[in-house]
């Protein structure tokens, strides 16, 4: 069963990274396909042409091993998502929303009578505290997030719709 999910993990890796790529105009000029999640190295990349284009430090939930199965559980996700749509009003720094659950996620935690959570997003650090961003990613403190330590400030988004894959499950 695991071995079925390894391609699943591999395009939410790659569709994380597609979204942030897409999000910022400052990497306008560098062509990005996937934002791609590592979670057992804690690092995004946006990846371009088939080469890591950009990384970023990142921190999780604060029990990050395996796949997402319920609300509460604290895990990211890991599989193929899409970077769907941003949160202008978010209490954190440049919150994008990842398309977690799909279908197959659904009916999983409908089979373990479970309620599957949902608004998982890439964001950076918490309004106002960023300048305390590298003790905060020194742990896992989400509730099931991707909170990039060191988010370009700009003031442009990136663009919607790109693949995500996170994970290493499916690596």
């Amino acid at each position: 069963m695991i071995a079925d999910r390894l391609p699943m993990r591999r395009t939410v890796s790659r569709a994380i990274c597609a979204f942030i790529l897409l999000a910022f105009p400052a990497f306008a000029a560098e062509k990005v396909d996937l934002v791609r999640v590592h979670k057992a190295e804690r690092r995004l990349e946006l990846i371009g042409d088939g080469k890591v284009v950009r990384n970023y430090g990142i921190a999780l939930g604060g029990d990050p091993v395996g796949h997402k199965h319920q609300e509460g559980d604290q895990r990211t996700p890991e599989g193929r998502y899409i970077l769907d749509w941003r949160n202008p009003n978010s209490i954190a720094y440049k919150s994008i929303h990842v398309s977690y659950p799909d279908a197959d996620d659904l009916a999983a935690a409908k089979a373990r009578n479970v309620d599957a959570g949902g608004m998982i997003m890439i964001h950076g650090q918490p309004n106002g505290f960023g300048w305390w961003g590298w003790l905060l990613q020194l742990v896992d403190w989400t509730d099931g997030c991707i909170a990039v330590r060191t988010w370009t400030k700009s003031g442009q988004w990136w663009p919607m719709g790109h693949p995500s894959r996170s994970g290493n499950k499916h690596e």
